[in-house]
């Protein structure tokens, strides 16, 4: 089965910001396999990654992601293998060479971004919903990110993939 997520284009007009909640996270613990917090987002290091429904290869095969760079959030881990979930809630077994530390983040509705951090800053380009952007430092509300060409501040709500980011 194949899951495919469509990037959408960016825009130069404002977009209305719907609501959402970043939602909570269990407790971080260091991995005694890696030495890395768990949980954390990591993303996808190649452009066809399989999620197996255990944590090795003979296990069969529930998803093939076909999207270099997507943020999955890392919830626990198994020697080379790492139990993640996926922005539609999804959770797999990815063999850890196949993931990536970039810092990447997929928008999850669409909202305007913005030169800077306060809500009146002037707004530099609309950004929709699927739209894989790379993540820079976050602060409470907002993140850096960087979108095509554009370079802003998104609100930190609206990135799968910042939530379990310091800052």
């Amino acid at each position: 089965m194949k899951r495919a997520v469509l990037a959408l284009a960016l825009a130069f007009a404002s977009t209305g910001l719907p609501s959402a909640s970043a939602g909570s996270l269990e407790e971080v613990q260091i991995s005694r396999f890696s030495g890395k917090e768990v949980p954390r987002f990591e993303s996808l290091r190649h452009e066809k990654v399989n999620g197996r429904i255990g944590p090795g290869r003979d296990y069969a095969v529930r998803w093939e992601y076909v999207r270099r760079g997507l943020p999955v959030l890392i919830l626990k881990e198994s020697g080379d293998w790492r139990y993640v979930r996926d922005h539609t809630g999804d959770e797999v077994w990815i063999e850890k060479t196949q993931l990536s530390d970039a810092r990447k983040a997929l928008t999850r509705g669409p909202f305007a971004l913005k030169a800077g951090r306060a809500d009146d800053s002037r707004e530099i380009a609309a950004v929709s919903k699927d739209v894989l952007v790379d993540l820079g430092d976050c602060e409470r509300d907002a993140c850096q990110v960087t979108a095509g060409r554009y370079q802003g501040w998104a609100p930190r709500d609206l990135l799968w993939g910042a939530t379990a980011t310091k800052g």
